[in-house]
């Protein structure tokens, strides 16, 4: 399969995130609350693996207009967070698929002990060639994942392909701000596993050549940095926990890596956006 190597790296990188089900499981129980009697308003503190939390979910949930009558995918769903999120407080159908099949099996078990399997389902797959027919969702949806993925116009042509027309396309992303040098990419690559990261207009000329009128695209370059550098306190916040799953030389690598990261948004080098875009037939 085209792309392999790239893909096997992000399954092992995600095998070794910290933000993972033991840690979610662990960080109630210290709040003091029973993972048996959690509610999706206990989790919701600590599931959302993306940029800004709660309210950048909610902003993109808005500005794409999801109701109850749709029916949302979410590209990259980790472990699944958003996709719980979206019918805990709109009442949609939500389907995530996700390229790291223990992140899957996590999301499954942390969305049935909230009672929302019913309306929340994970499949295992990958997002360049997704398991699900033509138009099959109102909506779909992602964040700050598609840097991951190899070959970014056949990933937005497999979006275009499963949303149904007139229906919406809301994502995410880290972006390229300045050309990314080949020594910058390679570490990006080896420390976070960002195969390809796409600019703002390589994006929005994707959208349009797949069939896709862009509605709003938002910069959030300058928000990320502050937030990328609290998640880097958050993480180094962990390190006990994520030492006695990874070993100091897994906390080491990823710090390491994280840190390169972060400079780079302070330095202007990565940004980032929110797209809204809606299919047009």
């Amino acid at each position: 399969m085209a792309h392999q190597r790239e893909l096997d790296n992000v399954t092992r990188f995600y095998q070794n995130h910290p933000i993972n089900e033991e840690q979610i499981l662990k960080a109630l129980e210290d709040k003091g609350i029973d993972p048996a009697r959690a509610t999706e308003n206990d989790l919701k503190a600590f599931d959302q693996d993306h940029y800004g939390g709660i309210a950048a979910l909610e902003s993109l949930m808005r500005e794409a207009g999801i109701t109850n009558r749709h029916n949302v995918l979410d590209v990259c769903s980790g472990m699944g967070g958003p996709a719980r999120y979206l019918p805990h407080s709109i009442g949609c159908h939500v389907t995530g698929v996700d390229l790291t099949e223990s992140r899957c099996a996590g999301a499954t078990r942390l969305t049935r002990m909230v009672h929302l399997d019913k309306l929340v389902g994970f499949h295992h797959g990958n997002a360049l060639e997704m398991p699900f027919a033509d138009a099959s969702f109102d909506v779909v949806m992602a964040q700050e994942a598609w840097a991951h993925i190899p070959d970014k116009p056949r990933l937005v042509a497999q979006v275009a392909r499963v949303v149904k027309p007139h229906g919406v396309v809301a994502f995410t992303d880290i972006m390229r701000a300045a050309p990314l040098t080949q020594e910058v990419a390679q570490r990006l690559f080896d420390g976070m596993t960002f195969t390809q990261i796409e600019s703002i207009e390589g994006y929005a000329a994707l959208l349009e050549a797949n069939g896709c009128t862009i509605e709003r695209c938002t910069d959030l370059g300058r928000e990320w940095t502050g937030i990328l550098q609290q998640r880097h306190a958050m993480y180094r916040s962990m390190k006990p926990s994520t030492v006695a799953k990874f070993g100091e030389a897994g906390y080491r690598k990823y710090d390491d890596a994280y840190a390169f990261f972060v400079s780079l948004y302070e330095q202007g080098v990565l940004g980032g956006a929110r797209f809204i875009a809606r299919k047009r037939k």
